[in-house]
């Protein structure tokens, strides 16, 4: 189907709630897609953090096809074996205690911010400015950016604090906090990195208020920053992690990780597609890939040398560079202006940009980016100044 054709489709059936490029893809190998036409095209976006296997790599296809002949799903009235394993395994690389399973990121957000309220009694939430959690309506509330909150107010009951800025956490968790939401690295914010005390910090403060902390690693986990999860950089264990994006590799799948102590009970949750046979087979062989192929190394790796390479650029399209920063494979560069015009260029020039911010280009390439379609994309930003 030609674009032209496509586009009218979408816009005839489909709401709009998108602002998309007009560019369809038809089929992916690696860090390549391919549009309907034939183009090739690098990836740096990665379907938002979610393909870090990159495109039809053979053991998720394999993994995906073979479960898919003998079961796709039975539903949570009946033990799971995968899901059982898939547990099991996430328990041991992200150093929790339990797990619920569920479909999305917004969905695991929703269970933290339910479980939260179920431990504690309380009701009020606090979250930091530039956060974003996700367009449910629980999750919105803990979501900073006006445009998408204001019309749906009222929403819960949530207080927005400084990224970063411990004693204002500490000044607004108290006695009528569930918990304290953040992302230890900020993704649609702009890929803000807070101060290294400032997790440990919160961790305390959340201790002495007998509130929750809940990390949203929704976007920052499964090696995307160069550990399995961003905490580890931290030195920092929730009480709450929320993981989905990256988790199967592409397939749709989410979870909510707790300590011990700190679990729903029989019947207070629940989802009817969550951790399927499908997904869960999807997950396991994301996080057995992922170690077999030591990507994790990798993406610190050319992370690092990504972000020297950023470092480098002063200005792109008239837009002078006001700071490169980035942790393992999420990165960016952020902008004196609005960086959409760059988007577009580089997207002619075969190259997949994300625009986060308003003026923060964003690169979240799948793991397996090579070092050489990293040079083309430094290459295009030097040489357009």
């Amino acid at each position: 189907m030609h674009i032209d054709e496509i586009v009218e489709k979408d816009a005839r059936y489909v709401m709009p709630t998108y602002g998309r490029l007009k560019v369809a893809f038809e089929r992916g190998r690696g860090a390549l897609l391919y549009d309907t036409e034939g183009r090739e095209y690098i990836d740096f976006v990665a379907g938002i953090a979610v393909n870090v296997l990159g495109h039809s790599h053979p053991a998720l296809v394999e993994a995906l096809c073979e479960q898919a002949k003998s079961l796709m799903h039975t539903s949570n009235l009946y033990y799971i074996e995968k899901q059982a394993e898939l547990a099991e395994r996430l328990c041991t690389i992200s150093h929790m205690d339990r797990v619920f399973f569920c479909n999305s990121g917004a969905e695991a957000i929703e269970g933290a911010m339910k479980l939260a309220r179920r431990i504690t009694g309380r009701s009020k939430f606090v979250a930091c400015e530039h956060s974003f959690h996700g367009r449910t309506i629980g999750a919105l509330s803990i979501t900073h950016k006006p445009e998408a909150r204001l019309p749906f107010m009222p929403l819960l009951d949530a207080e927005f604090v400084p990224y970063g800025d411990a004693e204002a956490a500490a000044a607004a968790i108290d006695e009528d906090t569930a918990a304290f939401v953040v992302e230890p690295v900020q993704g649609e914010g702009g890929v803000n990195i807070p101060p290294r005390d400032f997790l440990p910090a919160v961790r305390d403060a959340c201790d002495d208020a007998g509130a929750l902390l809940v990390l949203d690693e929704v976007q920052t986990g499964f090696g995307r920053c160069g550990r399995w999860f961003a905490k580890e950089h931290f030195g920092v264990e929730p009480d709450i992690m929320t993981c989905a994006k990256a988790m199967a590799g592409g397939f749709p799948m989410g979870a909510v990780l707790a300590r011990e102590g700190v679990s729903f009970s029989r019947g207070e949750h629940g989802s009817t597609f969550a951790g399927s046979p499908l997904a869960c087979a999807c997950a396991l062989a994301t996080i057995h890939t992922i170690e077999s192929e030591h990507l994790i190394e990798r993406a610190e790796r050319l992370g690092r040398y990504f972000l020297q390479q950023l470092r480098g650029v002063e200005s792109v399209l008239g837009c002078k560079v006001v700071e490169a920063r980035g942790m393992g494979l999420m990165l960016a560069l952020e902008m004196d202006g609005q960086c959409a015009s760059v988007v577009d260029a580089a997207l002619a020039n075969g190259l997949l940009f994300n625009c986060t911010a308003g003026r923060v280009l964003r690169f979240v390439p799948p793991l397996v980016i090579e070092k050489e379609h990293i040079d083309r994309a430094i290459n295009f930003l030097r040489e357009n100044p």
